[in-house]
């Protein structure tokens, strides 16, 4: 039956790669595999087993408790990414993110070039990889008019968006992952990962400004679109962005789990934003006739916003990850790799190179799963920056570069052939300065 449940789980996985080629949305086959999974090792009877870190072996266990555990487990990354998502969605519904805009004075393509990959960097530690890009490229589509130049900038926001989102517990959902399953902390993980991050972008970077698309100066006007600013939409902006800074500082503080902070932020936010918009806090619908005429809070309008397919993307991989490791295939397959590559900094580079192939977090979800190291053992904190910025090689590896195919549409070859060589040297870099000051921390 343990065949039968890997099956599944490659199947599955295979559907998800192929996405964009099934044109189903990822979320359908990620959801169908965690039922499966989890349905045939019920019906089967399989045993199932939790890992126990301390004695490193896999201790009996009951259904039920485990499959509670797995579920508490991904509850808490589901809330703590609503609450994330919400307070971006707020900072949006005022333009918030138009401000940055005003920082952009020089027209000299290689000063916009650091510029764009330093708050890329910046931006993705703090409100994520995903969203920085989308913010970022939505600006950028308002500064360079010309297409083929603007291309060139994207591909190269990507890099900075993933350097930038590994090295912060709130950059990347992977990291996010990790922070959460208590693999990383928060300072060990800034003390390890920011020296490779910042490698990882801007030798690329540095090596970019040499190119012939940014040489040069560009012609904008870029007192446009102006009117378009939001009276509050600063005040939001700042408050959104320290609000999820605060989040490791509660957890620091309180010891609680993460989306306990996250929530209390999104309460602090929300409470603002409905003091500045002046509209009415409508739950439940008592007049329809005011409702209609009533605008819809922000608080509504951005919960309506939230992508909740890649919620339950979440949801489905890592129940269906969460299952694999409870029959032991995981911890198997860990003791098996080990034996066949005892230098487990090849095999993290390896997972880093795949992850510009498939996607980053079943990978993660996996060695979770696989590895079962003390908490903040350097080897977790590899994990982090492989999974984070291995994406960079291929387009379709990261959710950064997903994003930017769609609004700029990126060729997948032109990326190729322009772009991922400099991923893959600032990957290499990056991995290379790690394995070098990871002993002197």
């Amino acid at each position: 039956m343990e065949t039968l449940i890997v099956a599944v789980f490659i199947i599955g996985y295979f559907a998800i790669t192929l996405e964009h080629t099934l044109k189903i949305d990822k979320l359908i086959p990620a959801l169908a595999m965690m039922a499966l999974l989890w349905s045939t090792i019920s019906l089967y009877h399989i045993p199932v087993f939790e890992v126990d870190a301390n004695v490193k072996k896999l201790v009996p266990s009951h259904l039920e408790e485990i499959l509670l555990h797995h579920l508490g487990k991904t509850a808490e990354i589901v809330v703590f990414l609503l609450g994330a998502m919400t307070i971006i969605e707020i900072i949006d519904y005022f333009n918030g993110f138009f401000t940055i805009k005003n920082f952009i004075k020089t027209k000299s393509k290689k000063k916009l070039l650091w510029i764009f990959s330093i708050l890329a960097f910046i931006l993705s530690a703090i409100i994520d990889n995903l969203t920085a890009t989308i913010v970022l490229i939505t600006i950028l589509q308002k500064v360079i008019p010309e297409r083929n130049t603007r291309i060139w900038y994207a591909g190269l926001i990507i890099i900075a968006a993933n350097a930038g989102g590994a090295w912060s517990p709130i950059g990347d959902v992977t990291t996010t992952m990790l922070w959460i399953g208590k693999k990383v902390t928060t300072i060990k993980l800034i003390t390890y990962l920011l020296i490779p991050s910042i490698i990882c972008f801007i030798i690329p970077i540095s090596i970019a400004t040499f190119l012939p698309p940014f040489k040069g100066n560009i012609t904008h006007n870029f007192d446009e679109t102006q009117e378009t600013m939001n009276k509050n939409g600063s005040i939001i902006l700042y408050l959104g962005l320290a609000s999820i800074i605060f989040v490791p500082v509660f957890k620091t503080v309180t010891h609680l789990p993460p989306y306990v902070g996250m929530m209390f932020s999104l309460a602090l936010v929300s409470a603002f934003a409905e003091i500045l918009s002046s509209t009415k806090i409508n739950i439940t619908s008592i007049d329809d006739e005011s409702d209609k005429a009533a605008a819809p809070s922000p608080i509504q309008k951005s919960l309506s916003k939230i992508e909740l397919p890649s919620i339950l993307f979440f949801l489905g991989i890592l129940m269906s990850v969460g299952a694999l490791e409870s029959i032991g295939v995981l911890f198997s397959f860990a003791e098996n790799l080990n034996s066949i590559f005892p230098n487990t900094d090849l095999v993290v580079i390896l997972l880093g190179s795949t992850s510009a192939i498939i996607d980053n977090v079943p990978l993660v979800a996996a060695s979770m799963g696989m590895f079962s190291q003390e908490i903040n053992n350097p080897l977790w904190h590899f994990i982090a920056f492989s999974a984070g910025t291995g994406g960079s090689m291929l387009i379709i590896g990261s959710a950064a570069g997903v994003v930017a195919m769609g609004m700029e549409k990126i060729d997948f070859f032109w990326y190729l052939k322009k772009i991922s060589w400099l991923a893959l040297i600032g990957f290499l870099s990056g991995a290379f300065t790690f394995i070098m000051i990871r002993d002197f921390i």
